[in-house]
């Protein structure tokens, strides 16, 4: 039992963080949709890294985060009317913005 009490009292005063991954996205699409495209990974807590022209196409790099890609591709296909592509890799873990974390805090203490 004292075990269990020091550790909980050393996990609060430790400070601890949330880590989330955040995910390296790279989206292919016409110039025309670009502008909403780069507001959208906005929207979805991401940093656009850059933008560059390939063949016709704009590329955007950003990095998001994971809880913020799902559903992407259906949001994606409807802004670009199916013209757009996107591929993402995990590049790093980061520390949760207070909100999300009391968010996931709270779910998990009601289950």
């Amino acid at each position: 039992m004292a075990a269990i009490f020091g550790f909980r009292e050393g996990a609060r005063k430790a400070d601890p963080v949330i880590l989330e991954p955040v995910m390296h996205v790279e989206v292919e699409t016409p110039e025309e949709y670009a502008g909403n495209i780069m507001g959208d990974l906005s929207s979805r807590r991401g940093m656009v890294q850059g933008m560059e022209e390939r063949f016709g196409s704009q590329i955007i790099r950003a990095d998001v985060p994971l809880a913020e890609m799902f559903g992407y591709s259906t949001t994606l296909r409807s802004m670009s009317q199916g013209r757009a592509t996107y591929s993402m890799e995990f590049h790093h873990y980061a520390e949760a913005p207070r909100n999300v974390a009391d968010e996931i805090i709270a779910s998990r203490a009601k289950s």
